[in-house]
């Protein structure tokens, strides 16, 4: 290891990188690390007013970026997702899993409505976006993708099971797509976080919360910013001999 070697391991300079769920919470967290690393990003999200201000957000913290209005649940949005940065950046680099659907409903009344909704913006719209940008992928020196899951996907997940087996499934994908893709060296992982101080968290009564934060070891809730260093880490060449793997950071209650 030289300092030229240990200065690039972050550097994401002249990579091109698509955030969906970017406009705020974790995802607009990542796409200010991404930017701030050199990227360019793409930041997607269903509200065009939200992704064109987290766009000028991010060019004022000096990066590239773009905002895509994209409703993951929508074969055709995704499509022009991937387009849409394409056409602004010449390419697609890493892509970042992010949006979410948290559809809570007990087991024994669940509705069809609820299974189906889940099914398009936690499953198959993430796995078809990565579909989309493969043939991008293929041809980039760092490729990458990120899926963000959650520690639902390891616990038990009363009430939030619907969430929690779609955030399961992604872990499956993940593998599978690190096993798939490594031929075209592309890597594949994933981040687990656990109760972060989102706009989704604090959608919860609080006494969920408290429930939540009782559960780790270090009694809080975590930031967004605490999820950029492991997804710049596994999105950078930092994390090159990293593939097929999920990272928990949820303060130390899924270890326990």
């Amino acid at each position: 290891m030289d300092r030229t070697t240990f200065d690039r391991l972050f550097d994401m300079s002249d990579r091109t990188v698509i955030v969906t769920g970017g406009t705020r919470g974790i995802g607009l967290a990542m796409a200010e690390g991404f930017v701030l690393a050199g990227a360019r990003v793409a930041v997607a999200s269903r509200k065009p007013d939200a992704c064109e201000q987290a766009a000028e957000h991010l060019r004022q913290l000096g990066g590239s970026a773009i905002g895509v209005p994209t409703h993951m649940g929508e074969l055709d949005a995704i499509a022009a997702l991937v387009q849409a940065t394409v056409d602004e950046f010449g390419g697609v680099d890493v892509v970042v899993n992010n949006a979410a659907n948290p559809l809570a409903q007990p087991l024994g009344s669940m509705t069809v409505e609820a299974l189906n909704k889940s099914f398009e913006v936690n499953q198959r719209g993430p796995v078809l976006l990565v579909q989309e940008a493969l043939p991008h992928l293929k041809v980039s020196e760092h490729a990458a993708v990120l899926n963000m899951v959650s520690v639902g996907a390891f616990n038990f997940s009363p009430m939030l099971s619907i969430y929690s087996a779609a955030k399961a499934a992604m872990v499956s994908y993940t593998r599978s797509m690190a096993a798939e893709f490594v031929k075209f060296g592309i890597r594949v992982n994933a981040i687990a976080p656990g109760p972060i101080d989102t706009y989704m968290m604090q959608q919860n009564p609080q006494e969920a919360i408290d429930a939540m934060v009782g559960g780790t070891l270090m009694k809080r809730l975590g930031t967004p910013d605490e999820i950029v260093g492991a997804a710049l880490l596994l999105c950078s060449d930092a994390g090159s001999y990293m593939t097929g793997t999920t990272i928990i950071v949820d303060g130390g209650g899924t270890p326990r």
